[in-house]
């Protein structure tokens, strides 16, 4: 049986043009798949999925797949493929607000609407941060071991008076892996009532 993890890697080949996107298709069936949640990257896919989780969601049992397209520039490509030109399923996903140009000439040349993405005003982690706040965030990486490092980089000339939460942005993004691991804490750690909107508004479209 065929599973979305299988799907997802041979979407990233067929995006990177290593296939024509035959088995993608046949799984895409296999699966039932109807609709595709595009983020752009690795840190936005475990947030959602670990909402999902939380909520009780079984993503591919209702027909979803979560796909990390690896930047925001690559969504062109990724509706291309998966929306009407290619596999005619239902796009929806986050995108930055500074970014959002890209989402909606990439969705328009594929025949996709735009209305189904939900637009973080600097990007999902700050969403998090925002909405748990500084306090909780920072205890969270005390818990998790990093509190060393994360005194460590508030040391740094270049943090001196910048403000507590984009000094936490900026820390989660300096560490490959640091992202993904945190972009499950941080999911983990709101209350049910205070989830981002764009994240709440996602989860509740599909």
């Amino acid at each position: 049986m065929a599973d979305t993890r299988a799907f997802q890697d041979e979407v990233g080949r067929w995006a990177a043009g290593d296939t024509g996107g035959d088995t993608a298709r046949e799984l895409a069936v296999e699966l039932g798949l109807r609709t595709a949640v595009l983020l752009e990257g690795p840190s936005d896919f475990a947030a959602v999925e670990t909402l999902a989780a939380a909520r009780g969601r079984d993503l591919a049992a209702e027909g979803v797949c979560v796909v990390s397209m690896g930047g925001a520039m690559s969504v062109a490509r990724y509706a291309e493929l998966l929306g009407p030109p290619g596999l005619d399923l239902r796009l929806t996903g986050l995108c930055d607000e500074r970014e959002q140009g890209y989402y909606e000439r990439g969705l328009r040349r594929a025949g996709a609407p735009d209305r189904d993405f939900f637009v973080c005003v600097a990007d999902l982690e700050d969403e998090l941060i925002r909405t748990l706040g500084p306090a909780v965030v920072e205890e969270i990486i005390r818990v998790e071991g990093d509190l060393r490092p994360w005194q460590t980089f508030l040391s740094q000339p270049a943090q001196h008076g910048r403000p507590r939460h984009q000094q936490l942005r900026r820390f989660l993004g300096t560490k490959k892996g640091r992202k993904i691991r945190y972009g499950t804490l941080l999911v983990e750690a709101l209350a049910p009532d205070r989830v981002p909107a764009p994240l709440e508004d996602l989860l509740g479209s599909l």
